[in-house]
Protein backbone atom coordinates (compact mmCIF):
# COMPACT_ATOMS: atom_id res chain seq x y z
CA UNK A 1 0.00 0.00 0.00
CA UNK A 2 2.89 2.43 0.69
CA UNK A 3 5.65 2.50 -1.91
CA UNK A 4 9.38 3.15 -1.42
CA UNK A 5 8.78 6.91 -1.77
CA UNK A 6 6.32 6.89 1.14
CA UNK A 7 3.28 7.36 -1.09
CA UNK A 8 0.05 5.56 -0.29
CA UNK A 9 -1.37 3.68 -3.27
CA UNK A 10 -5.11 3.20 -3.20
CA UNK A 11 -7.88 2.49 -5.71
CA UNK A 12 -10.41 5.12 -6.66
CA UNK A 13 -13.50 3.45 -5.20
CA UNK A 14 -12.49 3.65 -1.52
CA UNK A 15 -11.32 7.25 -2.01
CA UNK A 16 -14.71 8.20 -3.45
CA UNK A 17 -16.53 6.16 -0.80
CA UNK A 18 -14.76 8.01 2.02
CA UNK A 19 -15.07 11.43 0.36
CA UNK A 20 -18.81 10.99 -0.32
CA UNK A 21 -19.31 9.82 3.28
CA UNK A 22 -17.56 12.92 4.59
CA UNK A 23 -19.71 15.15 2.35
CA UNK A 24 -22.82 13.30 3.61
CA UNK A 25 -21.73 13.89 7.20
CA UNK A 26 -21.37 17.63 6.45
CA UNK A 27 -24.94 17.52 5.13
CA UNK A 28 -26.11 16.18 8.50
CA UNK A 29 -26.13 12.40 8.08
CA UNK A 30 -24.68 10.31 10.90
CA UNK A 31 -21.45 8.38 10.23
CA UNK A 32 -23.13 4.99 9.64
CA UNK A 33 -25.74 6.37 7.24
CA UNK A 34 -23.08 8.50 5.52
CA UNK A 35 -20.80 5.54 4.78
CA UNK A 36 -23.69 3.66 3.14
CA UNK A 37 -24.41 6.72 1.02
CA UNK A 38 -20.71 7.00 0.16
CA UNK A 39 -20.59 3.39 -0.96
CA UNK A 40 -23.70 3.97 -3.10
CA UNK A 41 -22.09 7.00 -4.79
CA UNK A 42 -18.96 4.97 -5.56
CA UNK A 43 -21.03 2.08 -6.94
CA UNK A 44 -23.12 4.42 -9.07
CA UNK A 45 -20.00 6.11 -10.43
CA UNK A 46 -18.45 2.76 -11.29
CA UNK A 47 -21.57 1.75 -13.23
CA UNK A 48 -21.60 5.07 -15.12
CA UNK A 49 -17.93 4.63 -16.01
CA UNK A 50 -18.45 1.02 -17.10
CA UNK A 51 -21.22 2.12 -19.45
CA UNK A 52 -19.13 5.01 -20.78
CA UNK A 53 -16.24 2.75 -21.74
CA UNK A 54 -18.46 -0.02 -23.09
CA UNK A 55 -17.99 -2.61 -20.35
CA UNK A 56 -21.69 -2.55 -19.52
CA UNK A 57 -24.59 -1.88 -21.84
CA UNK A 58 -27.00 0.86 -20.96
CA UNK A 59 -30.42 -0.60 -20.22
CA UNK A 60 -33.07 0.49 -22.69
CA UNK A 61 -36.30 -0.35 -20.90
CA UNK A 62 -34.85 -1.02 -17.49
CA UNK A 63 -33.78 -4.23 -15.89
CA UNK A 64 -36.27 -7.02 -15.23
CA UNK A 65 -35.63 -6.46 -11.53
CA UNK A 66 -36.66 -2.79 -11.93
CA UNK A 67 -40.19 -3.71 -12.99
CA UNK A 68 -40.70 -5.86 -9.91
CA UNK A 69 -39.55 -3.18 -7.48
CA UNK A 70 -41.74 -0.32 -6.34
CA UNK A 71 -40.24 3.10 -6.96
CA UNK A 72 -38.20 4.33 -3.99
CA UNK A 73 -40.16 6.73 -1.85
CA UNK A 74 -37.16 8.78 -0.80
CA UNK A 75 -33.89 9.82 -2.34
CA UNK A 76 -30.87 11.75 -1.13
CA UNK A 77 -29.00 13.97 -3.58
CA UNK A 78 -25.27 13.51 -2.98
CA UNK A 79 -22.42 14.58 -5.28
CA UNK A 80 -24.69 14.75 -8.31
CA UNK A 81 -26.39 11.40 -7.70
CA UNK A 82 -29.95 10.78 -6.52
CA UNK A 83 -29.62 7.78 -4.23
CA UNK A 84 -32.62 5.71 -3.12
CA UNK A 85 -32.76 5.57 0.67
CA UNK A 86 -34.74 3.99 3.47
CA UNK A 87 -35.31 5.16 7.01
CA UNK A 88 -33.32 3.11 9.52
CA UNK A 89 -32.39 4.01 13.11
CA UNK A 90 -33.77 7.53 12.56
CA UNK A 91 -31.40 8.05 9.60
CA UNK A 92 -31.52 7.68 5.83
CA UNK A 93 -29.43 4.70 4.70
CA UNK A 94 -28.70 3.86 1.07
CA UNK A 95 -30.66 0.91 -0.22
CA UNK A 96 -29.04 -2.45 -0.83
CA UNK A 97 -31.42 -4.96 -2.45
CA UNK A 98 -34.46 -3.03 -1.19
CA UNK A 99 -33.21 -2.95 2.41
CA UNK A 100 -31.16 -0.36 4.28
CA UNK A 101 -27.50 -1.07 3.55
CA UNK A 102 -25.33 -2.25 6.42
CA UNK A 103 -22.58 0.22 7.31
CA UNK A 104 -20.18 -2.48 8.60
CA UNK A 105 -18.95 -3.74 5.22
CA UNK A 106 -18.48 -0.19 3.92
CA UNK A 107 -16.52 0.85 7.02
CA UNK A 108 -14.37 -2.30 6.73
CA UNK A 109 -13.79 -1.63 3.01
CA UNK A 110 -12.46 1.89 3.65
CA UNK A 111 -10.43 0.78 6.68
CA UNK A 112 -8.78 -2.00 4.68
CA UNK A 113 -8.01 0.30 1.74
CA UNK A 114 -6.32 3.03 3.79
CA UNK A 115 -5.03 0.95 6.67
CA UNK A 116 -3.18 2.90 9.34
CA UNK A 117 -3.34 6.02 7.18
CA UNK A 118 -7.13 6.35 7.40
CA UNK A 119 -7.10 8.93 10.23
CA UNK A 120 -4.73 11.23 8.33
CA UNK A 121 -6.62 10.86 5.06
CA UNK A 122 -9.92 11.49 6.84
CA UNK A 123 -8.55 14.62 8.55
CA UNK A 124 -7.35 16.04 5.24
CA UNK A 125 -10.67 15.34 3.53
CA UNK A 126 -12.59 16.81 6.47
CA UNK A 127 -10.45 19.97 6.28
CA UNK A 128 -11.39 20.33 2.63
CA UNK A 129 -15.07 19.66 3.37
CA UNK A 130 -15.06 22.17 6.24
CA UNK A 131 -13.73 24.89 3.94
CA UNK A 132 -17.09 25.17 2.14
CA UNK A 133 -20.72 25.60 3.16
CA UNK A 134 -22.51 22.20 3.06
CA UNK A 135 -24.74 22.95 0.05
CA UNK A 136 -21.81 24.32 -1.98
CA UNK A 137 -19.71 21.31 -0.98
CA UNK A 138 -22.42 18.96 -2.23
CA UNK A 139 -22.75 20.94 -5.48
CA UNK A 140 -19.02 20.95 -6.35
CA UNK A 141 -17.85 17.98 -4.28
CA UNK A 142 -17.50 15.56 -7.16
CA UNK A 143 -15.34 18.04 -9.09
CA UNK A 144 -13.15 18.40 -6.01
CA UNK A 145 -12.82 14.62 -5.85
CA UNK A 146 -11.76 14.60 -9.50
CA UNK A 147 -8.85 16.88 -8.54
CA UNK A 148 -7.40 14.57 -5.86
CA UNK A 149 -8.61 11.10 -6.88
CA UNK A 150 -6.08 8.41 -7.81
CA UNK A 151 -5.03 8.34 -11.45
CA UNK A 152 -6.35 5.61 -13.70
CA UNK A 153 -2.90 4.29 -14.51
CA UNK A 154 -2.74 1.05 -12.52
CA UNK A 155 -5.64 2.50 -10.49
CA UNK A 156 -3.25 4.31 -8.17
CA UNK A 157 -2.08 7.88 -7.92
CA UNK A 158 1.38 8.77 -6.84
CA UNK A 159 1.16 11.86 -4.68
CA UNK A 160 4.48 13.59 -4.10
CA UNK A 161 5.28 14.21 -0.46
CA UNK A 162 6.46 17.72 -1.29
CA UNK A 163 3.71 19.56 -3.07
CA UNK A 164 3.69 23.20 -4.14
CA UNK A 165 1.41 25.32 -2.02
CA UNK A 166 -1.80 26.19 -3.79
CA UNK A 167 -4.26 28.96 -3.17
CA UNK A 168 -6.57 26.24 -1.89
CA UNK A 169 -4.75 24.89 1.18
CA UNK A 170 -7.48 22.39 2.03
CA UNK A 171 -7.36 20.91 -1.48
CA UNK A 172 -3.56 20.82 -1.24
CA UNK A 173 -3.93 18.91 2.03
CA UNK A 174 -6.31 16.46 0.38
CA UNK A 175 -3.76 15.77 -2.33
CA UNK A 176 -0.95 15.30 0.13
CA UNK A 177 -3.10 13.16 2.42
CA UNK A 178 -2.03 10.07 0.55
CA UNK A 179 1.61 10.64 1.43
CA UNK A 180 3.13 8.94 4.46
CA UNK A 181 4.47 12.35 5.55
CA UNK A 182 0.99 13.38 6.65
CA UNK A 183 0.27 10.25 8.67
CA UNK A 184 0.55 10.53 12.44
CA UNK A 185 3.84 9.24 13.88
Amino acid sequence: MVDKDGVIRVNRAPVLTLWAAIVAERLGHDADAAITLGRAVAGSSARVKARAIGLEEKRKDGDVRDTAKPAPRQTVHLLGRDLPVAEHNDSQYALDHDKPASPRPAHAYVEKAFGEHLPAVRRAMEALADSLPPEELNRIGFRLYERFRPALQAEARKVPSTSRKSRRPALNSARVCMSRDTAPS
